[in-house]
């Protein structure tokens, strides 16, 4: 029985590397299909497959970044025929493998939680995993463009910024998502999925109307947040919070409603902040929320267990008088 264990190990360690690379790529590939164009940089304004990576080191540990390495390299792959990109394809493979595995060091210093139910998780995500470490990924691909002579050196910053924000955009927005995909466990009461239902076709109206009409009305966007992160926590406002980024990633690559007759650059600008004001929001909200949640129903449980001591104080038999001393018989 234990060979047979030890010999598992590995076929389950590889089951999962494959996985992990599989997501990556999916998750790239997706990415890939809504680009923008910044000083003739090509770059997607949501990277998702930095959001798969930090949240399969989370839940699988630190053996995850092979699976984020192999995925990495296949998408470096897909863009271009491996002869072209030979010389660099090391580089943006290492930078993008690496980034995650700082983010996921940071995170593990200041003991972060999963499940998010503290400002100081919303908190660690957001300025150590997604603005912190993705400053690595952005310094070493957009680097590697300027020392391969595709990118004016007059052009980095720019760039570097563009890319950069579409990494921390991946983490802030993607990797909540599948962290709360992972935790769910109990379904919620029927009354529940009826709000649930309501808030889903109020986005499905509300948030296409803000991202396409030609008067800026991104802001419609952030009182259904609110709503959502109010009543369901960080599942509700993580779903409303991907799908209002996705359908104005959309919006800004066809350059439509609010992002009409903008330059790329501008565009990216525009999306970028309401992507970013979004995506805290919705996290460090949800995560004040929840907290306050967890502290109220510690009280509760606490003053309930002070509560049923006090019953049983009052209501047992009373405390017996101890025996008389015996008499010496002596005088």
């Amino acid at each position: 029985m234990v060979a047979a264990q030890k010999m598992s190990r590995p076929a389950v360690g590889a089951l999962q590397t494959l996985v992990i690379a599989a997501c990556y790529y999916g998750a790239g590939r997706l990415g890939l299909m809504r680009r923008l164009t910044v000083e003739g940089a090509v770059f997607t304004p949501i990277w998702p497959p930095t959001g798969v990576a930090v949240a399969a080191l989370l839940l699988l540990g630190i053996q995850a970044w092979l699976g984020i390495a192999i995925g990495a390299l296949l998408v470096v792959l897909s863009l271009s025929s491996f002869t072209s990109l030979q010389p660099s394809a090391a580089g943006i493979v290492a930078g993008n493998t690496v980034a995650p595995v700082c983010a996921y060091l940071l995170l593990r210093a200041v003991h972060f939680r999963t499940d998010l139910s503290r400002f100081r998780d919303g908190l660690a995500l957001v300025f150590l995993a997604a603005l912190g470490a993705m400053t690595i990924s952005a310094t070493v691909d957009v680097g590697l463009l300027v020392g391969t002579d595709k990118l004016a050196v007059g052009d980095f910053w720019p760039v570097w910024l563009a890319w950069w924000v579409g990494d921390a955009m991946g983490v802030l927005i993607v990797t909540p998502v599948i962290l709360m995909l992972y935790a769910i466990r109990a379904p919620m009461r029927p009354t529940r999925w009826k709000e649930a239902a309501v808030i889903l076709v109020v986005a499905g109206v509300m948030v296409p109307v803000a991202t396409r009409s030609s008067i800026s009305m991104l802001f419609l966007v952030y009182p259904l947040l609110i709503w959502a992160a109010l009543r369901f926590e960080l599942p509700g406002s993580v779903v409303c919070a991907l799908f209002a980024s996705v359908m104005a990633t959309v919006a800004a690559t066809e350059e439509v409603g609010p992002f009409y007759r903008l330059s790329h650059t501008e565009v990216m600008i525009k999306l970028q902040a309401f992507n970013g004001s979004m995506a805290l929001t919705a996290l460090l909200l949800s995560a004040v929320i929840t907290e306050q949640r967890n502290t109220r129903r510690s009280v509760e449980r606490a003053c309930q267990e002070l509560v049923e001591v006090l019953e049983h104080l009052t209501a047992g038999n009373p405390t017996p008088r101890p025996p008389p001393l015996e008499e010496d018989g002596h005088a």
